[in-house]
Formats: C-alpha cells, structure tokens, sequence
C-alpha cells in the first residue's frame, strides 16, 4: 500500500483494518492482552477524539514514555492521528532527563510520567490511560488530520552538540523508509509474520519495527522489557518468525543454549540487527546454534531510520553493514562534503588504508526518509541537494557493501542509544570532589561500546568509585552511567586545551 507524500502515519492501521481486520495485529506479552487491527484501529480512534476534547491541536508536542506495550502504542498512534507531534521517552530516563526534554520540546501534555503535573507546575498535563476493549467502532472526529511534511516525531538523540538535539521526522520520512524497507527482497517483514518487537519503541530503530507491522498487516510480539527468558518464551509461544534486534539482544539469547535457542526460533525465517555494529563472532555464534544468518542494517534517527541492509546483496557479511535499501542514496565525501572520488586529496583528513582500492569518507545520505532539521527551526538538515552528512566514516567494498571504521565525533553508542561525553562528565562536574573528568567510550562484547569515565580528584579530597557512581546512577539513564571508573592526576590536553580522548580508551596511570 503506496502511502505517498501526504499521509498520516496512523493511516498504517486504518489501512490494516480494511484489509485484514479480524487478524491480530498487537500482542502484549506481559498483560496477555492482544487487539485486531480492527480493535486496534478503533481504540487509536477513541484516544484520539479523547486528546482533541482535552484541548490538544495539531503540532502540539505530546510526551509519550514509550514502554514496549499496548498501551503506549495505542497513545503514540492516537497523538499521530489527532496532528500532534509525540515526543518519544524512554522507561529509563531519569527525572532531569525529562525534564530537560519537556522544557526544551515545549511539551503540553505528556502519558506515563510520573507526577509530570506537579513537576511542572501544571505547565504539563497528565493524560488518562487509553481504553482497550473489545470495540471494533470508533470514528475519528477530530479535525484536519496532519501529514506529509507535518511533523510526526520529535525524536531526542545526542549529537554534535554538548547537549541531546530534536530530530524533526515528519510523516512523509517515516512513511518512505517503511515502504524502503518493504521494497527489501526477501522483505524483513510480510503479512504472515509475527515480530518480536523488543527494541525499545522509545528508540528510532524499535519504532521502525513497528511502522514495518503496521504497513504489512503483520502481527507484533511486545515483550515489554527485555529480558531472555521472556523473549525466548514469547518466541516459542507465540510462533515468531522475525526477530528486529539489536546485537546485545543476541548476544543474550546465545548464551541460552543450542537446545533452548533451536526450539524457541524453530519457526523463524528472519532476523535483523541494527542500531550498534554486531560482533562477527555474534553471527557466527548464532549460525552455529541456530543455523540462521542476522542481517545487519545501518542508519540513524535522522534518517528515519534504516540506510542500508546486508539484506540487498543477500549475504549476512561479518563486519558490514550492507548496501542502500531502495530508495536511499549513499556516496562518501571529504570534511567540506565533497565526493572523496573527486577530491583533490581524499586522504588528506580521513585514513583510507582499509583496503585495496578503497576510498575512505564520511558517509552521506539522500532519499525520502531523511529528517527535516532539528528542533525548532529545523536547522542542520539535509542540504540544497537533498544530502545529508551523517558524521559516520566508511568506505565500500568491491561489492559495493559499506563497512564502518570510525565516527567522526566522541560520540559514545551503548546498545544503539547515544552518550555524548559531555553530559557525562556535566554530571561528574557537578561534585566537589572532581577537579576533571573525560568520559569515552570503550568495546564491549555485549554493548558495542560502554561508557568509560576518567577522574581527576581535586586536591586534598578523598574521591571512590561508588561516589561517584552512586551520583551518575541518580542523575543519568542507566546505558549513560559509566561501567569504567579510572582516576589520574592529570588528563591529557591539546594545544588548545582540549582533552585528548584518545589516549585515555587504553589504561590510565595515576
């Protein structure tokens, strides 16, 4: 189903509903609850005429904590149908993280944070929980619904700047990169599917799993919060036969055993993984436990998310990320945006001894799927071109598969949620105790990547570890507190002052 350039995302399950109403269309694993799309159709239809009645008009923004569950959904689904804007949090973000985003988002209303009115001092008003019956009627009567360019999603992710930036995804974006990745042959999801949708919806890459369910009719497996049992249960009582994940989520279930493994994905037939880079020992791991092959993918917030999948050229290659999906353009370009092919000196800035014949580059992206700028006043989009320069170095292989070397920021990425440094160590500032702190980030097996923190103690204090993580574990989101603590007497500056993050990756003496 073509949505076009002027849809509403939330036409996705009115669609579903005409053409296959009485199939399931979302389960939640916790609660046991599950809904048609006809059901499902309705209930979004019911919320939102309750959102316009408690005054809520299209382009406001509209918080939303976004828990794998029937619930949030039905409440993204309605904000999305009533014109709003919805403004995904996650279940982690602690209260200054919320915060931050309400203040910065210009937040009216906002579902499932806790005492947000008191908080706020009734600036922000707490919405009801949805109902979910049974009821397959409900006619939306609200007014002109937005779409196509309209903003859909303001999305909260960490950046180039010192502090978490809004992407702007209008409708338009979200609705071109679920038709991309239908496009995919074999497609990552069909209508006969059922999906374990694990990712946290809070995340890009999750609600880019469920755009997927909707578009194809398919049914969604919500599994709440992660964790293997229940995942493995739901895949083996449920029949799931596409798994959208993220590296850490199969480097957990491997560790379930080839017996256990075998029989919980014994009706599967697709498994994707985004959001972080998967550790070819991962692939293997599961090939030799399950016999099936993880296709990879790579993308970002701002691209809606997915720009390319080891899917396209058939072949789950170990340390790639795949081709363009169709409908995306990829190429590679110097510091000033510049193809690196065209390029006086392509390697004046960037390393490209990565292979043979490789040109090496920041990578950069074209096509319908891309963000309109941030928030407000949607700077720092694409260019005059349509391109969009994602920060990310790279280069492609002979068969035109690309593989990622490096990020051109200290951004650090845990388990495909972004960390900036900075707010970090804006933290560990904040105690009395620190002269200097530097966060970066460091392998993990499980994580891609964890947060690293090293700490110059001011002089005369005494300074332990459990201090200063007892501070982050109040003040940032779980994935942000640091895994690593090391102290030094010194950090290692450039001539302009700047810490030298690089050399603190390996040990530090103090």
């Amino acid at each position: 189903m073509a949505q076009g350039s002027t849809g509403n995302v939330a036409d996705l399950l009115t669609a579903a509903s005409e053409k296959v109403p009485a199939h399931p269309g979302l389960l939640d694993v916790p609660s046991g609850r599950s809904l048609s799309w006809r059901q499902l159709d309705a209930a979004v239809g019911r919320y939102a005429n309750t959102l316009v009645g408690l005054g809520i008009a299209p382009g406001d923004r509209v918080a939303v904590v976004m828990s794998n569950s029937l619930p949030a959904c039905v409440v993204l689904f309605a904000v999305l149908r009533a014109g709003a804007v919805a403004v995904p949090l996650g279940t982690d973000a602690v209260p200054r993280e919320v915060e931050r985003v309400l203040d910065h988002s210009g937040v009216c209303f906002a579902f499932g944070v806790p005492r947000v009115t008191d908080r706020t001092g009734g600036v922000v008003t707490a919405l009801p929980d949805p109902v979910l019956d049974d009821s397959p009627e409900s006619d939306f009567a609200g007014p002109s619904r937005a779409g196509g360019e309209d903003t859909a999603l303001l999305c909260y992710t960490s950046g180039t700047a010192s502090t978490p930036r809004g992407v702007l995804l209008s409708h338009r974006a979200l609705l071109a990169n679920a038709e991309q990745c239908a496009a995919l042959r074999p497609a990552p999801v069909t209508p006969t599917d059922r999906v374990l949708l694990a990712v946290p919806l809070a995340h890009a890459y999750g609600l880019s799993g469920l755009w997927q369910v909707a578009l194809t009719g398919a049914t969604g497996i919500l599994t709440g919060r992660f964790d293997i049992d229940t995942a493995l249960d739901a895949c083996r009582e449920h029949r799931v036969t596409t798994v959208v994940g993220v590296p850490a989520m199969y480097q957990a279930l491997a560790t379930a055993g080839r017996d256990r493994l075998g029989d919980a994905l014994s009706t599967a037939r697709m498994l994707t993984s985004g959001a972080a880079p998967l550790d070819p020992r991962t692939l293997a791991l599961f090939r030799q436990e399950t016999g099936l092959s993880i296709f990879e993918g790579y993308g970002l917030t701002e691209t809606g998310p997915v720009l390319t999948s080891t899917l396209v050229g058939g072949v789950a290659k170990p340390g790639f990320v795949g081709r363009p999906i169709p409908g995306v353009e990829l190429r590679l370009v110097d510091a000033d945006g510049r193809p690196v092919a065209a390029s006086a000196d392509p390697d004046e800035s960037l390393a490209s001894d990565f292979g043979e014949d490789s040109d090496t580059g920041l990578v950069a992206a074209r096509g319908a799927n891309l963000f309109s700028g941030y928030w407000p006043d949607g700077a720092g989009g694409p260019d005059a071109e349509g391109w969009f320069r994602t920060g990310d170095v790279g280069y492609f292989d002979a068969d035109g598969d690309l593989r990622l070397v490096d990020r051109s920021t200290d951004l650090i990425i845990v388990n495909g949620f972004n960390v900036y440094p900075h707010e970090v160590e804006q933290v560990v500032g904040e105690l009395s105790e620190v002269a200097e702190a530097a966060a970066v980030g460091v392998p993990d097996d499980r994580a891609g990547e964890r947060v690293k923190l090293v700490v110059v103690p001011a002089a005369g204090v005494s300074l332990t570890e459990e201090r200063l993580l007892e501070h982050c574990r109040a003040n940032l989101a779980r994935f942000k507190v640091p895994a690593v603590v090391e102290f030094a007497e010194s950090l290692p500056h450039s001539v302009t002052g700047k810490i030298r993050r690089a050399g603190l990756r390996g040990s530090v003496e103090s």
